[in-house]
């Protein structure tokens, strides 16, 4: 802990993804800033959420390459698992880069205060003990919590994602509530490495908020993979026990080592506050803010997971860079949220931005869409995965991009293009005439678009 003054241009409370780059970003603008963390430097994302889950998803990954390896003439042995090593490769990774973060904070002449930080006044900020003054920006950036099921209770062997990713050994079945992101990442780390997998979805389908195509080839490579996919179906009747979690689901009595419940996020707004400040709070809960983050309060901005869109790390760290420059006096454009790349690390790699193609259509637009698996480009048999999808949504009237969708290996990467294609004004015409290297999966997305505007190559 550093403790250098106690009067601040800047003041951010939390320190993950958002808080420390609103930090940094408002350093670089000339403000004395401070991040105030009740935890650990990185916040939640970095310790026990995105970072250590993508630390797992690689151990997969590479399991699955080495099983592959005969297709490809490379002769090897059966992999196992050395699971306390692939712990402390996690524990490596997360030191590495929370290390980065301490490190951009003394670059940057930030002071880093431990300590459970919360509003104060107008202009004032607790940090533990102390009280600051701040001059020009408090921004809020504690980010979310974990939460129950109806009728559950964390603790035992019911557990959050945080405490899936931080498991001390394989366990030889583990339950997971909820098919979203989080859910589906779990269950395919943990089936591809042996563990008997159940993964429960109270919609109709895996990934629900994705396109219904993308949906369902995911939902295929879960179940080649292992998993026991359960949708439209509710988990109820949980009950912990020392070495096991009961449970009930469709009339059925079941149990597992471990049940995870990966249903959904609150705002962790505890202790912040808000009520005596005079913040104003949604009908959901999340902090209410305008498009350059500013609450109700005059010099509190607020970011993240407290606050309404998509709760992705690389949107809060927008919003805090949105948040500081505002308080700068510097122009700010808010966020269309529809548009931020959206990216799960399962197996398939599944990712989307904007419109599915059912949205577009109640949403009045001319639909177009365009469809190529991977296998119809080079790169797709080179690689070894033609069943991956690529799946553009278009409007004819403009040749507008208002959505894209890609299943299949590398699908986080392959999303940005499209991302940036619409951001810099482009559509899917503009998108199929741009050359792209061979043989590459980019070129899939290529022939999507070309499969949008009528004209697709290979196909």
């Amino acid at each position: 802990m550093l403790m250098a003054s106690s009067a601040y241009d800047c003041v951010v409370i939390g320190s993950g993804p958002g808080g420390y780059v609103a930090a940094i970003r408002a350093a670089q603008l000339g403000m004395k800033t401070a991040v105030v963390e009740k935890d650990v430097v990185g916040g939640r994302c970095l310790n026990v959420a995105c970072i250590p889950a993508k630390a797992v998803l690689r151990v997969a990954d590479v399991l699955d390459e080495v099983r592959d390896a005969g297709s490809f003439g490379i002769t090897v042995g059966e992999p196992t698992v050395d699971f306390a090593a692939v712990g402390e490769r996690r524990k490596k990774v997360i030191k590495t880069l929370t290390g980065g973060v301490s490190g951009l904070f003394k670059k940057n002449g930030i002071d880093y205060l431990e300590g459970h930080g919360a509003l104060a006044g107008a202009g004032r900020v607790r940090a533990g003990d102390d009280e600051l003054d701040v001059s020009k920006c408090i921004v809020l950036a504690t980010g979310s919590v974990k939460k129950p099921i109806p009728g559950t209770a964390f603790g035992g062997r019911v557990i959050g994602t945080e405490e899936a990713w931080a498991l001390s050994e394989l366990p030889g079945k583990l339950v997971v509530v909820g098919a979203g992101a989080s859910g589906t990442e779990i269950a395919s780390a943990y089936a591809r490495m042996g563990v008997g997998v159940q993964l429960f979805e109270a919609l109709d389908r895996v990934l629900p908020t994705e396109d219904a195509d993308i949906s369902k080839l995911a939902e295929r490579g879960f179940k080649r993979q292992g998993i026991e996919v359960h949708t439209g179906t509710l988990v109820e009747n949980v009950e912990s026990h020392d070495d096991r979690c009961t449970f009930t689901f469709g009339g059925q009595d079941d149990q597992a080592e471990w049940l995870v419940i990966a249903a959904g996020r609150g705002p962790d707004v505890e202790g912040l506050g808000l009520e005596d400040a005079g913040v104003k709070l949604e009908d959901n809960g999340l902090i209410a803010v305008d498009g350059a983050q500013r609450t109700s309060v005059e010099g509190v901005w607020a970011i993240g997971d407290l606050v309404h869109g998509p709760a992705l790390a690389h949107k809060a760290s927008d919003e805090g860079v949105i948040a500081v420059e505002d308080a700068a006096g510097l122009e700010t454009h808010p966020i269309e949220y529809v548009d931020v790349p959206r990216a799960t690390f399962c197996s398939p790699n599944v990712a989307s931005f904007g419109l599915t193609e059912e949205q577009a259509r109640e949403a009045g637009h001319d639909v177009t869409v365009g469809k190529v698996q991977y296998g119809a480009v080079g790169a797709g048999t080179v690689y070894g995965d033609r069943t991956g999808l690529v799946k553009l949504v278009g409007d004819k009237r403009y040749g507008e991009l208002v959505g894209g969708h890609v299943v299949g290996a590398k699908a986080t990467e392959l999303i940005q293009e499209l991302v940036n294609a619409r951001l810099l004004e482009g559509g899917y015409p503009e998108v199929a005439r741009i050359i792209h290297g061979h043989p590459t999966l980019s070129e899939a997305v290529m022939e999507a678009a070309r499969a949008a505007d009528g004209w697709l190559i290979h196909g």
